[in-house]
């Protein structure tokens, strides 16, 4: 083999590869990183790049989900936001013949004067087509018709609605209708909608709805284009704490028919709107893997086992024929799932003490392991007393175990940096401990879930815990990345929390959608890093990681340089490489620079070829790069 040596910059020299891999003792400064392809760890796991999606804030609803209308289904009675009542007509929230939920909006009139419905601050873009229909129940007579104003109420599109294009048993009418939103005075611009009855006697208000007529089956596209690119292979579904207050029952069936709910962890309302089947068909749509979490704090085995048979029974089977009577016949085969979601917390609905959780957790193992032996199983599990005791009661009862945790900012940068992998090593550390110590783990391979993870602060400029990520975070996600790698064996799966929005790698506002620096970082190394880590010794400040792809094609080396000043990086490596690759670089001079969805991106994955690479390149100020070089044989 030919020894290379490859000169890439940083002039002070690069990160300590700790964990797996001891940090050395270099005699000169301007060597970064010496790489050992002879020795090698496990195959670092595909769900390393997971995502967790919890319906909490903006993630779902104003994020994945295109609906435009807020309260579609009228949980509260309008005049109180974001409705507001319009006309003279008599009003109730009427329980009475509700058309979903608690009440639904019923109005008596004397008069042939108009009345209804309207929401205001809806961003429409020029020139964009929209789809909406509303479910209503008229006396003979009656007209309905819904309208758009905008510039403060001087412009309107009204649109008569005509025959229904559905009817239901118990008299309300489906009314469906588009419109197109020209003439705007800028590209987006707000406005409201108003759905309104006219005429005498008594007119029933059901759902209304709202989207953008390039929704794919109710999710915005331009999220989901974005999702694409992030190419995540398994995704957690819905919580999180909401978890322990859902009862999964309530989001499945007809879309307008299921009841809307307060949200029993977060704030707002839930409007069941995305359910089990739309996150089936989320996954099938991204091509990625469910990971579904089941209600062990309010929830019961009995309701938990019914799940899984709606989404892996035969269709033959009592909850499998409601999901074929759904309109999906075959069964979903979902293979991973979390028993539960952060017991150990008193912030959790059914919080309970450990030696109870194990219980309530070998309960819903067995049962699971009764109707599927070959599922994987995920339980609660957090570093301290709370593990010492799971991983003694229940090493029979998980495959996996589920570990959290999230940091916030210092103003020193490398210390903001370091905060993600030395928690990822401290977590690895806790484990292989527990593996020596624990004679119910010997012979087992009970490997670390890390479902969420991140990280946690600042102002919510994207709704509830909306926070905004900057260049100084995508290095720490990325410094992060690199100390699962270094412990391959003990990893499975680690899901970025929360996917969009929220503190999501993407940011939506009403109308765009872009990648936090956060989601560049993990776009960035799940479509190019190899899947092979190699040993690495190398110096802080800088973090370096390296590994082969699966077939042996391509060495790539990831760097994060967390410092102010540009560098020079070299490695020395036992493989014969070619003298050209590619070049993948995050930077930006200012720690603080981000990106917004109603802006022009400052921070993208540029991407550029590398020749002569053994006469060296120069790594920029605060940068993830990643390198991809062909092996020659």
């Amino acid at each position: 083999m030919k020894k290379t040596n490859y000169l890439l910059t940083l002039s002070l020299a690069v990160s300590a590869l700790v964990g797996l891999f001891a940090a050395p003792t270099f005699a000169q400064d301007d060597l970064v990183a010496k790489i050992d392809a002879s020795q090698k760890g496990e195959p670092i796991s595909p769900f390393i790049y997971g995502q967790f999606i919890e319906h909490l804030g903006r993630c779902i609803y104003g994020g994945i989900w295109s609906e435009m209308l807020q309260d579609r289904k009228f949980h509260d009675a309008p005049a109180v936001y974001p409705w507001e009542l319009l006309g003279n007509a008599q009003f109730e929230h009427a329980q009475e013949g509700a058309f979903v939920g608690k009440a639904s909006p019923k109005w008596t009139s004397q008069n042939d004067w108009a009345f209804g419905v309207e929401q205001d601050g809806i961003s429409f873009v020029n020139g964009k087509q929209y789809v909406g229909y509303v479910w209503a129940k008229t006396s003979e007579g009656q007209k309905i018709s819904v309208r758009f104003l905008f510039d403060n109420g001087k412009r309107f599109i009204e649109i008569p609605l005509g025959e229904a294009v559905e009817k239901a048993d118990d008299g309300y009418c489906k009314y469906a209708f588009e419109f197109v939103a020209d003439g705007l005075i800028d590209p987006t611009e707000k406005g409201s909608f108003a759905f309104l009855f006219q005429g005498k006697g008594v007119a029933r208000l059901g759902t209304a709805s709202l989207m953008p007529a390039d929704n794919i089956n109710g999710m915005r596209a331009d999220t989901l284009a974005l999702l694409k690119e992030l190419n995540a292979p398994i995704y957690r579904w819905p919580g999180g704490n909401f978890v322990s207050g859902y009862n999964w029952k309530d989001g499945i069936g007809p879309r307008d028919r299921r009841p809307p709910r307060k949200n029993p962890a977060w704030q707002g309302i839930e409007h069941n709107d995305f359910g089990f089947d739309e996150f089936m068909f989320f996954c099938q749509y991204l091509g990625t893997n469910p990971d579904v979490a089941v209600n062990t704090g309010s929830g019961e085995v009995k309701s938990a086992v019914e799940e899984l048979e709606y989404a892996n029974g035969a269709a033959d089977t009592p909850y499998g024929k409601i999901r074929a009577a759904n309109g999906h016949a075959e069964p979903y085969g979902v293979k991973h799932w979390c028993i539960g979601n952060e017991m150990y917390g008193d912030w959790q609905i059914g919080h309970m003490s450990t030696d109870k959780y194990a219980l309530k957790n070998n309960a819903f193992v067995d049962a699971f392991r009764e109707f599927d032996p070959n599922l994987t199983l995920i339980s609660v599990g957090a570093v301290g007393k709370w593990d010492e005791l799971i991983m003694r009661q229940c090493a029979d009862h998980m495959d996996w175990i589920s570990e959290h945790f999230y940091v916030q900012t210092r103003d020193n940068i490398v210390e903001h940096v370091d905060q993600v992998p030395n928690n990822i090593r401290r977590i690895a550390a806790a484990h292989r401990k527990y593996r020596e110590e624990f004679p119910e783990l010997q012979g087992k391979d009970i490997r670390i879930a890390m479902d969420e993870w991140n990280y946690w602060y600042g102002p919510h400029v994207f709704g509830e815990l909306g926070t905004r990520y900057f260049v100084k975070d995508g290095l720490g996600i990325a410094a992060g990345l690199h100390e699962y790698y270094r412990n391959s064996d003990i990893f499975a799966m680690a899901n970025y929390a929360q996917t969009v929005n929220v503190i999501g790698c993407i940011k939506t506002s009403a109308t765009n959608a872009q990648f936090e620096t956060t989601g560049l970082v993990l776009k960035l190394y799940r479509n190019e890093y190899g899947e092979i880590p190699l040993k690495v010794e190398a110096k802080r400040p800088y973090s370096v990681a390296a590994a082969t792809t699966a077939d042996g094609k391509y060495l790539t080396v990831g760097v994060v340089n967390p410092t102010r000043e540009a560098v020079k990086f070299s490695f020395d490596v036992d493989l014969k490489l070619a003298n050209s690759g590619e070049r993948f670089e995050i930077a930006n001079d200012d720690p603080m620079a981000f990106n917004d969805p109603d802006s022009e991106q400052k921070i993208d994955i540029v991407k550029s070829s590398i020749d002569n690479v053994a006469d060296g390149t120069t790594l920029a100020p605060l940068s993830v790069t990643l390198f991809k070089i062909a092996i020659e044989e």
